[in-house]
């Protein structure tokens, strides 16, 4: 997730402590995903909200980018797709 790295650069996101810096996009993308649990009984785009929550949630945590990445698989397995070509479609 190189554009993490780049936009936290910009930020000045480095320079706070790893352990605020996790605190916080643990508050952000939490909130995020929570409310997008909300939008599923309630009318909103739940299915856009909850990946948006989990992508800031990566950015700090694997277990995050691990869920994203099994999203990913089955978002391709659903479309008829093998991973490799979701994956050869990301990079383009």
């Amino acid at each position: 997730m190189k554009w993490t790295l780049n936009l936290g650069a910009r930020l000045g996101w480095n320079l706070l402590p790893k352990t605020l810096r996790r605190i916080v996009v643990g508050l952000i993308g939490g909130t995020i995903v929570l409310i997008g649990i909300a939008l599923l009984v309630l009318p909103g785009p739940a299915f856009i909200v909850i990946p948006l929550g989990l992508l800031i949630l990566a950015s700090e945590f694997a277990w995050a980018r691990q869920l994203l990445r099994r999203a990913r698989e089955m978002i391709g397995k659903a479309r008829g797709r093998s991973v490799e070509d979701v994956s050869t479609e990301e990079r383009l």
